[in-house]
């Protein structure tokens, strides 16, 4: 039927509003996690889940924690320089890792998207928690992105000409110091800087709306309703496309 994306800082309520639309959108709707955060995601390919079943019991027996960290459904912070390998083997031993995460970097995106197709065909609107070209554009396609590393030039090369964008974006905003009481992780500044990422893509999607999520949740939750059924209801949507970031 169609594809809707909810998009927005840490606290901005994503998951919970996703989650209360698929329960009570009048529409047939399927939720489907589009973030990095293994933890939150509600599809993952079976190879991923028997890798993850193996290091969570290899850091068992060693009495290791793997805890998400903050924003860990987004891209890790572009301000922060990872260290550089040392000599021949190191650089050979981070191009394989490289490699091997970008390689399934890829296949998950692609199975989430073919999960997509898959609903849509069934007459579903797809109802996306987060979405990869939103969270990647500012780090991997956006010309000043900095510190682009091969890999990632390839990512972002596959998500702004092959991967499909959805139809409908939805952001979820609010403050950053508001958003940032909600959950605080990182600092008000890095959540200010993420929310501004998120407005980037506004000229690169046909259709970008901004709900204020300073409102209680339950008209959060109305707003947002009202917004995906006039759109996957109607090729010419009433409301505006673009709004401006305040």
């Amino acid at each position: 039927m169609c594809t809707v994306a909810l998009i927005g800082a840490d606290g901005a309520g994503k998951s919970t509003i996703g989650r209360r639309l698929e329960a009570t959108l009048p529409l047939p709707t399927k939720y489907l996690y589009m973030g990095d955060n293994a933890d939150s995601a509600n599809q993952l390919l079976p190879t991923t889940r028997l890798v993850r079943l193996i290091r969570r019991a290899v850091g068992r027996r060693r009495g290791e924690r793997r805890d998400a960290g903050p924003s860990a459904g987004a891209p890790p912070d572009a301000s922060r320089v990872p260290a550089r390998p040392r000599g021949v083997g190191g650089q050979l031993t981070a191009t394989a890792k490289a490699t091997y995460r970008l390689l399934n970097q890829l296949a998950e995106e692609w199975f989430r998207q073919a999960l997509t197709w898959y609903y849509e065909l069934r007459g579903y609107v797809v109802l996306f928690d987060r979405h990869f070209f939103a969270d990647y554009y500012a780090h991997h396609i956006a010309p000043s992105a900095p510190g682009r590393t091969l890999a990632g030039r390839i990512h972002g090369f596959l998500l702004s000409h092959v991967y499909p964008k959805p139809d409908l974006v939805i952001c979820l905003d609010a403050p950053a110091e508001v958003l940032f009481a909600r959950k605080p992780e990182g600092t008000v500044e890095a959540i200010e800087r993420r929310r501004r990422e998120y407005f980037q893509i506004r000229p690169f999607v046909k259709h970008f709306a901004v709900v204020d999520v300073t409102q209680p949740e339950d008209a959060v939750t109305r707003a947002v309703a009202a917004l995906i059924g006039e759109f996957c209801g109607s090729t010419a949507p009433r409301w505006p496309e673009k709004t401006d970031l305040a």
